[in-house]
């Protein structure tokens, strides 16, 4: 979930830990290197991820039977990325709303076709909404801070909540190792560092921040529970191997990807499509 803490803390050598934990350290600066910096690069990196989230996605759920419909749509999503990073963002949405109807035709048909939409909007979650969110102001790169201090902490807690307490798993048949203890521990770890670092940044903590933060801590739980979801309904173990000791992204980004999903669905919805960051940070600029 985030971080992925658990694969980390739990690996069976000091070979796996070391490998583990640096695979983490490198992933971690250079996605907050890039994150803070803005501009094309992120965006760039934006589109690799997404690349790479649609990759293990379709083979793990085996949907590159569609044929020319898995092509199709992939050559859809390559065009909505390519708009995205030549910064046609409107453009970039509209060919993925296209992809994605073309996606529910062939889900009519043919059954896993809904699996390869799924896919289509997972992967564009990964991709689009952090990209659109951080744009290139201050107000974007201090909401995805926000998602990040929600989201981490809450993985990070969850993990070592649920080992010291104990007592009943939340859901067995989907995640046997996660309970109710470090649910709510990492709930509380988000809120608690989530608020702080609004109020660090911005100075008016209210309410419905507090509350945005424990949806957002929520919504990461359930991104993590839903790929681990995914995976058992396929009989896989990890997404992927693209990071070693790790597994594939979409399991170091499962909790990131509905958060920050959800953030700029909520911004679009406030403050518009052009600067959806805006309606959780409010900055001169």
């Amino acid at each position: 979930m985030g971080l992925g803490i658990g694969r980390i803390v739990d690996a069976p050598t000091w070979t796996d830990l070391r490998s583990r934990l640096i695979s983490a350290l490198v992933l971690g600066v250079v996605s907050l290197g890039l994150l803070i910096l803005g501009g094309w690069p992120f965006r760039l990196f934006c589109c690799v991820s997404g690349l790479i989230v649609f990759d293990e996605w379709t083979k793990m759920t085996r949907v590159r039977r569609a044929g020319a419909g898995f092509f199709l749509l992939t050559a859809a999503f390559v065009a909505s990325l390519a708009a995205f990073l030549l910064r046609f963002n409107l453009s970039s949405v509209a060919i993925l709303v296209a992809a994605a109807l073309i996606a529910l035709g062939i889900g009519r048909r043919w059954r896993d076709g809904w699996w390869l939409g799924g896919g289509l909007v997972y992967a564009a979650l990964a991709s689009l909404a952090p990209g659109m969110l951080r744009s290139d102001d201050l107000a974007g790169l201090a909401a995805m801070g926000f998602v990040v201090c929600v989201v981490w902490p809450t993985d990070i807690f969850a993990y070592f909540t649920g080992r010291l307490v104990g007592g009943p798993k939340i859901l067995p048949a989907i995640s046997p190792k996660k309970t109710v203890s470090g649910s709510v521990g990492g709930l509380i770890a988000g809120i608690v560092i989530g608020a702080a670092f609004y109020e660090i940044v911005a100075g008016s903590l209210t309410a419905a921040i507090v509350l945005f933060a424990a949806v957002l801590s929520v919504l990461g739980q359930g991104g993590d529970f839903f790929e681990s979801w995914v995976k058992r309904r396929f009989g896989v173990k990890d997404s992927g191997r693209i990071i070693p000791g790790h597994g594939g992204l979409m399991d170091r980004v499962d909790a990131l990807v509905i958060a920050i999903g959800f953030a700029w669905m909520v911004g679009i919805l406030l403050n518009g499509f052009a600067h959806p960051a805006q309606a959780i940070f409010m900055f001169d600029q």
